[in-house]
């Protein structure tokens, strides 16, 4: 193999932004580290003496969907095409934040190589060429958030014309930055740190604490920024724009299961902890986050995986060679035991996404999931149990416990741009399905009522179906105006969504499936609009300020099948029995078990942010807002205002971002408070949160990350107390400090090379470190500790990975609470005292991978 050597320059990236007016708003993309291209011995004559390329620049600095425009023959494209797969960019930046950005490069031909054609002797500068002189940008049309217009112009000597084009990023437009806690988390090398689900990724975002009593396929339950956020209730969480809370699970009303993502297609998160962005909606409380899916790598890659507890993952992946990131398809199978009792699950997943151009100025994309889950949960044990040796560690006491999930989804977006408008437009379909068997108290909660029949405790088994269709769109417009010689920007949007949800809750007897009480069974239709206008504001380079109004109406029509449940004066020669839904009032007077009510509410939200700066790229910021979580369908009263809860929010901070040399720097510091009017509390006799009284929270969140040629490493910090306004106690089960640390080692490994192809290495790992939580009646839980690694070595086609959850084998309680119970263990009455229960955190476990990346770009 014979190397062009430095002589193989690139010429044309000469990147140049367009109108002075927006330099402060976009960064182009810049060269880190270049690759020579090589080629075989007895490559032909080139057929000119260039090659033109066209490629993206992905957020993570690489270059992908790489295309040839102008051909040297196909053994130079080739090579061309390799060298620059091999590149690395710093990406471009938007107001802060990192985009993808198309654009062309030109490798040129050595003189050596031209003369030597010609049959003439090879000039002293061979292949040498100055970057071209920045070209006169004057009259060009200022840029559209999301179709980045710089030029990229070839040195005149080049031998050929020069090039101009507009580069552009494809999808969504990128929200504008709302301060400090506005989080825009590239998932890049962090890849490589074990996760056992794509909820997982957010633990990138400070503050972020999962648990989870249900087991594997139970959705995570999300504590961040003092909030005991549930399965979603007070987090807005969407997928490419595509809503995952679920108005009217029984669960809770909000609940959002995640498991339905593969992880490796999770590219890109923005976490927004806080109200403060217009485009926000119902359930932002807490914050907002929005997966955001890609692919970087192309061609087919399959992955399988095997470890302890008969774990076992078969993964495969494809992108298509020269289309988007954006454009995919992907299915992952999965089974495993489980560590210790009842917590055997399985599930198979499937996605398929694709994303292209449908004229100059529209781009659309299109994609489908389906998700199917079942899993065994062991659910929550008494501490004394386990400390007197009843119950193992890892045991149960229920084995009835456990859930299935379906889910199936169609999703469309369209992007375009005009002039000074630009647009975006998207629709979705989802169907799911969930079924939730759980039993937090054991035989307490089956009272005797009047009119029943005396019966023996039969258990405190909750079986929860919930199943609904939803149809919705989303959009927005933003239109651009040249003031104060800058440039300032008017956005408005919509939302929409319409849910037909089927809902039942039953009491099921011990020692077998059989309901004995009808806790809820409705039937809701529901609806959730929204409409929004956003203002950004520059007068100088040095201030900004976003923000605008967001207007929210719900309404509800609720059939209720089983609306009486109890008769104050049963008739004592028609006496109700046992039936759970009653069809008599007092004295047997007769009324239908079924009752419709309907309702409406409506809620408007201001939010805004002040940024000052960046003055050597740090950037100071203050935010205000607020938000609201919608009630749960069962709690509607026939014409009476939907009760909201409402949050009010503030925040200041500052941000940094710095380049030093190769080497990119973030960091942040917070200082936030929140108060809520109505927050929510685990009720472990409805087995679900439910409906506390007011509380405030003051805290303090630190974050930073490094990245460089070899490392990435992103660390975070938060510490928060809240309390009840009422009392001053603290708010139960949610940590006071959470610290979270995530770092990844790469670099090829030297002196040996197989076949001359180096070993690729990667190290990632990840700690968390949780704080005592309150709990009530005065309690704390202990610490968390947990240290997860994953080694992995690639070569060519092939890697193999090594990864180990839970490195030191901590003993650890994942979830803490205190109630009364009693599982009839003692033989004795229960004493109703409240006693510590936990849900145990998973014991050390290791899986090791085989996978083949085939058919890429090359």
């Amino acid at each position: 193999m014979s190397s062009l050597h430095s002589t193989v320059v690139a010429v044309g990236l000469a990147l140049v932004l367009a109108p002075a007016a927006v330099r402060a708003e976009v960064t182009p993309p810049e060269v880190v580290e270049r690759v020579d291209a090589t080629l075989p011995p007895d490559a032909p004559p080139p057929l000119q003496d260039h090659v033109l390329l066209e490629f993206t620049v992905g957020t993570d600095g690489r270059a992908v969907d790489i295309h040839v425009v102008e051909s040297a023959g196909d053994v130079w494209d080739r090579a061309a095409a390799s060298a620059l797969a091999k590149w690395r960019f710093k990406p471009a930046r938007h107001e802060g934040q990192e985009v993808a950005a198309r654009t062309r490069l030109s490798f040129t031909m050595p003189a050596a190589v031209l003369a030597q054609d010609a049959g003439e002797a090879p000039p002293e500068d061979a292949g040498v060429l100055p970057a071209p002189p920045p070209p006169d940008d004057a009259g060009l049309p200022p840029p559209e958030a999301n179709d980045l217009a710089f030029t990229v112009a070839e040195a005149p000597d080049a031998g050929h014309p020069s090039h101009e084009m507009s580069t552009t990023v494809l999808g969504r437009s990128v929200p504008k930055s709302r301060g400090a806690s506005d989080l825009q988390l590239e998932v890049g090398e962090l890849q490589v740190v074990p996760r056992r689900s794509a909820a997982d990724f957010l633990k990138l975002a400070p503050g972020i604490l999962l648990t989870n009593e249900g087991g594997e396929g139970h959705p995570e339950q999300i504590f961040l920024r003092g909030f005991d956020a549930r399965e979603g209730q007070d987090l807005e969480l969407t997928v490419d724009g595509v809503p995952i809370n679920e108005l009217g699970n029984l669960h809770g009303n909000g609940f959002a299961d995640l498991n339905f993502l593969i992880p490796e297609l999770v590219e890109n998160l923005r976490v927004l902890e806080g109200p403060f962005d217009p485009r926000q909606g119902n359930f932002a409380v807490a914050g907002s986050a929005d997966y955001q899916l890609g692919l970087p790598e192309r061609g087919l890659t399959v992955k399988g995986g095997y470890g302890s507890f008969d774990t076992a993952r078969l993964v495969a992946l494809w992108g298509p060679p020269g289309e988007s990131t954006r454009t995919f398809g992907g299915v992952q199978l999965f089974r495993t035991s489980g560590f210790g009792q009842n917590r055997g699950a399985s599930n198979a997943k499937a996605v398929a996404q694709y994303e292209g151009q449908l004229s100059e100025h529209t781009s659309f994309r299109l994609g489908a999931s389906g998700y199917a889950a079942n899993y065994r949960s062991a659910g929550l044990l008494r501490a004394d149990d386990v400390v007197n040796g009843l119950v193992d560690f890892y045991g149960t006491y229920d084995s009835r416990q456990g859930g299935d999930s379906l889910r199936a989804q169609v999703h469309f977006d369209l992007h375009g741009h005009q002039g000074n408008l630009s647009w975006d437009q998207s629709a979705f379909f989802v169907f799911r399905s969930t079924r939730i068997l759980e039993n937090f108290t054991g035989f307490l909660e089956d009272a005797q009522l009047p009119q029943q029949s005396p019966h023996p405790q039969r258990g405190d088994l909750i079986d929860r179906d919930t199943s609904g269709f939803t149809v919705g769109a989303r959009g927005d417009a933003r239109w651009k105006v040249r003031l104060f010689e800058r440039i300032q920007e008017v956005e408005a949007g919509y939302f929409f969504r319409f849910d037909v949800v089927d809902a039942l809750q039953t009491r099921v007897e011990a020692g077998g499936n059989v309901p004995y009480l009808r806790d809820y069974d409705l039937s809701s239709k529901l609806s959730d609009i929204g409409a929004y206008v956003d203002l950004n504001v520059s007068p100088v380079w040095w201030l900004t300020l976003r923000g605008g109004l967001r207007a929210e109406v719900l309404t509800y029509d609720v059939l209720d099948e089983c609306a009486a449940k109890e008769v104050r004066r049963p008739s004592t020669t028609n006496p109700p029995g046992d039936e759970s839904c009653l069809s008599q009032r007092d004295f047997g007077k007769y009324r239908d078990p079924t009752e419709r009510n309907s309702t409406t509410g409506a809620v408007l939200m201001p939010r805004g942010t002040l940024l000052l700066g960046p003055w050597e790229g740090i950037t100071l910021s203050g935010s205000v807002g607020t938000g609201v979580r919608s009630a749960d369908p069962q709690f509607i009263t026939q014409n009476l205002d939907t009760p909201f809860a409402s949050i009010f929010a503030w925040e200041g901070g500052a941000a940094l971002s710095r380049r030093f040399g190769a080497q990119d720097v973030s960091a942040r510091a917070v200082l936030f408070g929140t108060r809520v009017d109505k927050d929510l509390v685990f009720n472990p006799q409805e087995g679900r949160a439910t409906l506390g009284g007011s509380t405030s929270r003051l805290g303090t969140m630190l974050a930073a990350r490094g990245r460089g040629r070899f490392y990435d490493v992103s660390a975070n910090f938060t510490w928060v107390r809240s309390q009840f306004d009422d009392t001053g106690l603290l708010v139960p089960y949610v940590p006071d400090v959470v610290l979270r640390a995530d770092g990844a080692l790469f670099h090829a490994l030297p002196f040996f090379k197989p076949l001359g192809a180096p070993l690729v290495g990667r190290l990632g790992m990840g700690v968390t470190w949780v704080g005592r939580r309150a709990l009530p009646y005065g309690q704390r839980s202990d610490v968390i500790f947990v240290t997860d690694l994953n080694v992995e070595v690639g070569w060519r086609w092939v890697s193999l990975g090594f990864a180990m959850t839970n490195l030191f084998g901590a003993r650890y309680r994942l979830g803490e609470y205190n109630y009364a119970s009693d599982f009839r263990t003692s033989g004795s009455l229960p004493t109703l005292v409240p006693v510590r229960h936990f849900s145990a955190g998973a014991p050390r476990a290791v899986m090791l991978s085989l996978a083949f990346h085939l058919g890429g770009e090359p």
